[in-house]
């Protein structure tokens, strides 16, 4: 009797402990999960490096290979249209590698990381040397900026899964998104002011507009050879600052960001390529967001890919263009923490219809009123809060899908690379289309290569450029976000259900371990 009566209480005890014990792992697993300020940083510190070199290809590669190394327009089209195309094949293929790749001491995503830096910086410099020759520059610059997008992609396709890797938790990954974003269009405004302000203070040969209008036959207006030189050595001095910023950034984010094992969990079975299509094309969820924040950030690319030769020609600002671009990058850095705030205090559906409506008003008083100094100043701040809004918001929100997938297939692990690759994929042949098309309308318009001034049809293509058709794309994007299925509750219901699998499987392993450390 009083051994059953022992057991009965022992049994008892137990069942209290359970709880007890429950909790304290719950609370063990949330303080591993959290992530400190210094990591955070770190790992948003790898992401610049990617907008650093992709504002100052976006916005000045067009007008440098026109103007520096005076391609014919169309030849600068076909450059621009293969480049961007190549680097949409290489993002799914690298997606594809990634998620086939083992796990290693340093983890999954750090040697694709590693590897690829020292590669990207070269290809990245030969990409604004002018050769000494004349009938195969196409080709090197054809070469070298397909190189340099396939090194980019194997260090970006990874860094951006690394999301999936830094924590379990969805609070410390959108945390470490926003810390992201924020530095990232800090990167861009260091590319634009280190490419703009480098470059800018040697493009000097060209006059001034009083200076034209005092001259006869000022279309014929060539830049001299003095000044043509200075201005290659320009980029070039440029490209090396951006090189040595991309290798510091790289190893800050090595040294300072641990990739977390997925614990508890088994990758399942190799997929072939076109099963991991598949997999990504058949959730609805995904498919309609990417839809959506493709027209609305190709809206922006091509926005970004036409404004310089848009605020030299169109608007006859030469000598401000660096210092406008400068500004747009400034108001996005400055408008991030305010969007983070609104999307938590708002919910993120509301934020995407706000931050992208918001330019629209402005791309189109830009192009509305006269020429006006002031007025490009004012626009450009404006246009700022939406560019931030276009940085932070695709990169918040594909996480929420990834999740999304994972809570409806419990059985598939390991491919998450493939969401953020696929995405990149489209969204870079789509800019790639556009900026190839829009290059090659300049050249049916009348563009002189090498001119201080164009011709009057040159400055109508721009404006339509960097107007009507963005206006088009964004209205046509929020179109489709409306077909968008997950909205804050269920969000929030997807965090609470992953979570708790999270925390089963977490149990399930540390009981096993136990049972066989008492065997």
């Amino acid at each position: 009797m009083a051994k059953g009566e022992g057991a009965e209480q022992y049994a008892a005890t137990l069942l209290s402990v359970k709880p007890i014990n429950t909790d304290i792992k719950k609370e063990k697993n949330e303080r591993r999960n959290r992530l400190s300020v210094c990591s955070k940083l770190c790992y948003a510190i790898g992401g610049a490096p990617y907008q650093i070199t992709g504002s100052a290809l976006g916005f000045f590669l067009q007008i440098y290979l026109l103007d520096v190394a005076q391609l014919d327009p169309f030849y600068a089209s076909v450059i621009l249209f293969v480049g961007r195309a190549w680097d949409a094949v290489t993002d799914p293929t690298v997606g594809f590698l990634v998620s086939r790749s083992r796990w290693t001491s340093i983890g999954r995503m750090m040697p694709w990381i590693l590897i690829s830096t020292p590669f990207a910086v070269l290809t990245y410099f030969l990409i604004w040397y002018v050769p000494p020759f004349e009938h195969g520059k196409v080709i090197w610059y054809l070469v070298f900026y397909c190189l340099f997008q396939s090194m980019q992609t194997c260090f970006h396709v990874p860094y951006s899964a690394l999301t999936m890797f830094i924590s379990t938790e969805q609070k410390e990954r959108d945390s470490a998104t926003a810390y992201r974003m924020m530095v990232e269009v800090l990167g861009t405004v260091l590319g634009t002011a280190i490419q703009g302000q480098i470059v800018g203070g040697a493009t000097s040969a060209c006059p001034s507009e009083t200076d034209i209008s005092d001259t006869t036959n000022s279309t014929n207006i060539n830049i001299s050879r003095v000044s043509l030189d200075d201005t290659k050595h320009a980029y070039m001095f440029a490209s090396g600052v951006i090189c040595a910023i991309y290798i510091l950034c790289a190893a800050v984010l090595f040294l300072g960001v641990k990739e977390q094992k997925e614990t508890g969990r088994k990758k399942s079975a190799p997929l072939s390529f076109s099963q991991g299509l598949w997999l990504v094309m058949s959730h609805g969820p995904y498919i309609k967001l990417v839809t959506s924040f493709l027209f609305t950030s190709l809206a922006f690319m091509l926005l970004e890919g036409n404004f310089a030769l848009f605020i030299t020609y169109a608007l006859g600002h030469r000598n401000d263009f660096q210092n406008i671009l400068l500004v747009i990058m400034l108001s996005g850095t400055l408008t991030i923490p305010c969007w983070q705030w609104f999307l938590t205090r708002f919910g993120k559906k509301t934020a995407v219809y706000i931050g992208n409506s918001w330019a629209v008003p402005f791309m189109i008083l830009i192009v509305s009123v006269k020429s006006n100094l002031t007025i490009s100043y004012l626009v450009s701040v404006a246009a700022g809060v939406s560019v931030a809004a276009s940085f932070l918001l695709p990169w918040s929100m594909l996480p929420d899908v990834v999740d999304d997938f994972k809570i409806k297939n419990p059985d598939v692990h390991g491919h998450e690379a493939l969401f953020y690759s696929f995405y990149v994929f489209f969204l870079k042949f789509a800019s790639g289309v556009s900026l190839g098309i829009s290059t090659l309308s300049l050249k049916f318009a009348g563009y002189v290569t090498g001119g201080c001034t164009q011709p009057e049809s040159v400055s109508s293509t721009l404006k339509v450029l960097v107007s009507p058709v963005p206006v088009a794309f964004i209205a046509l994007g929020l179109l489709i976000f409306r077909t968008y299925p997950i909205d804050e509750e269920t969000r929030q219901c997807n965090r609470k259900l992953l979570q708790e699998i999270l925390d089963s499987e977490a149990d399930s392993e540390s009981e096993s371990s136990a049972l066989g450390s008492t065997v």
